[in-house]
Order: structure tokens, then sequence, then C-alpha cells
């Protein structure tokens, strides 16, 4: 597993698709081709993992109470994400993700953090409290059938071939795939919000994202925020999504 070598927080997660989802899925490539090289003497790799209690716990559910969407129909639990993420998993909401077209995988992984709380945020870590694990899965295939449309902004060409030269060098397809549709729990990337995009890089940047795989932080170490912005015009006007 991942955690083993590239400095993630080990868990042990408690349902039994939470398990089954977490474990070392078949390989992609080999290390040298898929991963971001880090050496073993690396101060990165030798830096103490920081866990950080902050006052945005209190204003979480507690423990046992169930989010909105628990035991609902999926059509209602749709109707409840749609105010986010939009009526067809397309977010039109700044900040917001689109979900449609993402791998199952990839949603089914990052509720379940939100879920179990190993991943906090003030909106979807309450949203996805009681939620059972086949109410999850349905969720992840129902969004993931979802088309995608593509940004209603003309690609930047100089922001672009910027953001072109910066995926092949930070490795991206290695795990999103040569199109960035994404694969097993890797989200896809092609088409996401732009606004989303920079600001999840910018976040794993500043270690403010959570999660028990730490990848994105190890990746994301150093970049500066204009690189960020060219990533994500790249990857948001990058497409189609086929396969």
């Amino acid at each position: 597993m991942c955690c083993r070598c590239r400095t993630a927080r080990c868990w042990s997660p408690t349902s039994r698709t939470a398990r089954s989802i977490v474990s070392a899925t078949r390989p992609q490539a080999t290390w040298s081709e898929a991963m971001p090289r880090y050496g073993r003497t690396s101060p990165w790799r030798r830096a103490p993992a920081i866990v950080v209690v902050g006052v945005a716990l209190a204003a979480l559910p507690a423990w046992g109470e169930e989010g909105p969407a628990a035991g609902l129909p999926l059509e209602e639990q749709v109707t409840i994400c749609a105010s986010c993420h939009g009526e067809d998993g397309n977010s039109s909401t700044s900040g917001v993700p689109s979900l449609a077209g993402q791998p199952p995988l990839a949603i089914v992984n990052q509720l379940i953090y939100f879920r179990e709380r190993l991943r906090r945020d003030e909106i979807m870590t309450p949203q996805a409290q009681g939620l059972s694990d086949a109410e999850i899965q349905a969720l992840a295939a129902y969004y993931a059938e979802r088309p995608v449309k593509t940004p209603e902004t003309e690609p930047e060409p100089e922001l672009m071939e910027r953001g072109r030269v910066l995926a092949r060098q930070h490795r991206c397809a290695s795990c999103h795939r040569s199109d960035f549709s994404g694969q097993e729990q890797m989200p896809r990337l092609a088409h996401q919000r732009e606004d989303y995009l920079a600001q999840a890089m910018l976040a794993y940047r500043e270690r403010s994202r959570g999660g028990p795989d730490t990848t994105m932080i190890d990746i994301m170490r150093g970049i500066d925020e204009e690189e960020i912005n060219a990533l994500a015009h790249f990857l948001a006007h990058y497409g189609p999504v086929e396969e």
C-alpha cells in the first residue's frame, strides 16, 4: 500500500466496503513510471506527521447523528447533492467540484473518508454521516454515468501550454490516466471546475486538505500559485473525456 512507503497515514476502516477499497489495488505501472520520486533520505519523508485538531471540529455533528440524506431513496439523495453539485452532477457553484463522470471508486472513497471523519469538511462531513455502504455505492454509480460538460470559457493558449508542461513534469497522467479521466480511486481532472482544481491543489500545498493519503501533499510541495493556476486551467479545458 502507498501508506507503507509514501508517507501516507495508515488507518483501519470500520466497514466492509471501506476495508475493500483502501487495500492495495492492482498495479497501474512500475514505481519508476508511475510515482513521483522522493529519495529515502529526503527531509520530506522524514518529516513527522502533524495532526491538527482545530476549533472547526466543534461544528461537526456528534458521533451517531445522521446527515440529511441518510436512509432516503436515491432520487431524493441526488436532489440534496444537486443543491451544490448540480442537477446532473456538473457543478455551477464556485469552488464545488463536479461529480459527473467521476470513477465510482473515487466518489466512494471520498464519501467514506467524510463519513469516517478521516477527511473533515464543514459541509461534507455532516452530509455523509449515516450513509450506508450501499447508499454510497449507489450514489457513486449514479454520478459515474452522468455526462461530463465542457467548460463554458475558452482555453488560453499560453496557459494551456504552461499547464501541459507542468502536468508532464509532475506526472499527473501516471495516476489520473493520459486523458485525465481518472481511474480507480483517482478522480477525473479533465473538465473539472477550474476554480475547484486550483483550490484543491493550493490546499494540498498548504497541507490543509485532510485524508489518509498524503501523495498529493508530496506532489504539490514547493509549487507556486502561478503553476497551480496554469495546471488548473490546462486540466479544466483538457478533453474530451473519452475511453
